[in-house]
């Protein structure tokens, strides 16, 4: 039964560390601060937050499993969140998204207010 944690924790390791190497090929590789945020907050949260369910896995110590626990949710309540708001803080002081972009709800909500 030990093995089979350990094998599930290491398959966890893996997929982790394949998210987190897409986050990094999208900061690198896509147009815009926007995109790039997306690819940063979605994919390296899913990626932390698998490596931190597979150091829970292997722990077998209860006040690491927690501190992983309260990790994942640290991780899930601040990434998407601060990635929003500095790229609306981005889009406020001017900086406009790359032109293949096709939808731009914030500046229709704009237009909308003037």
């Amino acid at each position: 039964m030990i093995d089979l944690l350990y094998y599930a924790a290491g398959v966890m390791l893996i997929v982790g560390a394949l998210f987190s190497f897409l986050a990094v090929v999208g900061i690198l590789r896509l147009p815009d601060l926007y995109t790039r945020a997306h690819a940063a907050s979605k994919a390296g949260t899913v990626g932390s937050g698998l490596t931190l369910i597979a150091i829970a896995l292997v722990s077998f110590d209860v006040s690491v499993a927690l501190r992983a626990v309260v990790g994942i949710v640290f991780f899930m309540l601040t990434a998407p969140i601060s990635a929003h708001l500095l790229s609306r803080a981005a889009y406020i002081a001017g900086y406009m998204p790359h032109s293949s972009t096709v939808l731009n709800e914030l500046a229709d909500a704009q237009k909308g207010d003037k």
